[in-house]
């Protein structure tokens, strides 16, 4: 008998491909169900191998305050880069930034890369091959410190609090 999981890796991400398939082609006809179906389950099962193992996510509640923190700090990174922009008074300072990582996990530095580029002014520019160092362009910098300070505070320990300091059950 076959388990469930060895034709069915990722339920959640098979209902999700067949949903999205569905909007797309804004048909509920048997046959873009039965396609939708079968794209759902192939899809997973040819690329499941080149995963990560899924994360292990101890503190929910502490996920959902990361995530309402970054979007808070998009929302405030965009009216403070739409000011940096139109102010003829203030000169932009751009500069790289090496970041030194905490983080070991490359799922947690991917999502560390991808805050800081999320986040208007900042972009993830570089992972040096020792996975040690980060390169990041900022817009406008005033205090390199001051910035990786920030930067380590409000989204790297967090991460490494939700993903990389817990055991998996």
């Amino acid at each position: 008998m076959i388990k469930p999981r060895a034709w069915l890796p990722t339920p959640l991400l098979s209902i999700l491909l067949l949903v999205v398939w569905l909007l797309l082609v804004r048909s509920l006809a048997f046959g873009h169900f039965l396609l939708g179906g079968v794209l759902a389950v192939a899809i997973p099962l040819a690329t499941y191998r080149f995963w990560d193992l899924e994360p292990h996510v101890s503190n929910p509640w502490l996920l959902l305050r990361f995530a309402l923190r970054v979007l808070g700090d998009i929302v405030i990174a965009n009216v403070e880069v739409a000011w940096l922009i139109i102010n003829p008074w203030r000169r932009l300072q751009p500069h790289f930034i090496e970041y030194p990582l905490m983080l070991e996990k490359r799922f947690t530095i991917t999502l560390l890369a991808n805050t800081i580029s999320l986040t208007p002014g900042t972009v993830s520019a570089n992972l040096r091959m020792d996975g040690k160092t980060l390169l990041i362009h900022a817009l406008h910098v005033d205090d390199e410190e001051a910035l990786i300070a920030q930067i380590r505070e409000r989204y790297e320990r967090p991460l490494k609090e939700i993903y990389e300091c817990s055991t998996p059950p």
